[in-house]
């Protein structure tokens, strides 16, 4: 699968290189309209990133129209929580911008599991 970022080549993420898999990944799960792979820098023991095939660039552009695929991804992340048996629990962040840490400008939710996580987070 080729993927064809909406905003051309500007949009054109190492997370749509490795969705239509230009680049290769070890995948947790995917579909139509999500991939979950595994994080190559594992912040924790269990370390899963979780991004649209669609282009959305950061948490700032979800919109009415692309919101129930966000829905969709909190299914995704609930529904390998409990494939793997993460009954005693897990995160999932997601930074907007600059200075909210976002390295790669294309919205991914870090699912995060296999210790226990402290507060605040950073």
């Amino acid at each position: 699968m080729h993927l064809k970022p909406k905003g051309g080549e500007k949009d054109w993420t190492v997370y749509l290189q490795i969705a239509s898999g230009d680049i290769p990944s070890r995948k947790a799960y995917e579909d139509e309209l999500v991939l979950a792979f595994y994080d190559l820098e594992p912040q924790a023991p269990e370390h899963i990133l979780i991004i649209p095939k669609d282009h959305i660039a950061s948490p700032a552009e979800i919109t009415a129209d692309n919101s129930a695929l966000v829905a969709h991804i909190f299914e995704v992340a609930a529904q390998l929580a409990k494939e793997k048996n993460w009954q005693n629990g897990f995160r999932v962040v997601t930074n907007s911008g600059k200075d909210g840490g976002q390295t790669v400008p294309h919205l991914h939710f870090h699912l995060l599991a296999g210790r226990a996580m402290g507060w605040p987070p950073g």
